[in-house]
């Protein structure tokens, strides 16, 4: 039991997580903002879907970055 346990992943990687769900969540915010009829505005059908693929991105970025160690 004197070996300590490891995460999966490392400080930075779980910070880019929560930065990327936030991004996430912010995305899908701006998508019920927009005032248009079924949300084909600006914002339901341009920003808020780009804003999600960001979070998307910053989410695989985060699986994917290698720990320091």
């Amino acid at each position: 039991m004197s070996e300590k346990k490891k995460l999966a992943f490392g400080k930075s990687n779980y910070i880019l997580m929560i930065a990327g769900i936030l991004t996430l969540i912010i995305g899908f915010i701006i998508m019920t903002l927009d005032k248009e009829q079924y949300g084909f505005g600006f914002l339901g059908l341009t920003l808020g879907p780009i804003i999600v693929f960001i979070g998307f991105m910053i989410e695989i970025f985060a699986i994917l970055k290698k720990p320091k160690q």
